[in-house]
């Protein structure tokens, strides 16, 4: 399920690996829509950003576990598709349980924080 940016004050959560790369909320979303829509572009453009784009991250999410995280047909029109590999669901899984961990474990602080804000609440 693709989370829903800006709904309110919460954590964002980036977990950096070895090398510099991060995986962060903005590349879990692009693996869910692709998990969603089975297709990389279709996963990008639901995230307002160009196919290159989308693909520039898919390397590079590929490129930062020992097996790809999505696996991807050419074929033009009709007939190219995506999907995440057994490790980029685990991936996925994984990440997504960190983040409501995070949010769980946190909830009072953030709540304080929030009422402290003068950013008015978006709702």
């Amino acid at each position: 399920m693709t989370r829903v940016p800006n709904s309110g004050p919460g954590l964002k959560l980036r977990l950096v690996v070895d090398g510099g790369d991060w995986l962060g909320p903005g590349k879990a979303d692009l693996l869910a829509g692709i998990a969603e829509t089975g297709s990389i572009s279709a996963a990008g453009k639901r995230m307002g950003m160009s196919y290159k784009r989308a693909w520039g991250l898919v390397e590079v999410l590929n490129a930062m576990f020992r097996a790809p995280l999505v696996s991807a047909t050419r074929g033009g029109a009709g007939h190219g598709g995506a999907e995440l590999t057994e490790t980029g669901q685990t991936v996925l899984a994984l990440y997504r349980a960190m983040q409501a961990k995070a949010d769980a474990a946190l909830a009072e602080e953030i709540a304080a924080l929030a009422g402290l804000s003068v950013i008015p609440d978006r709702k």
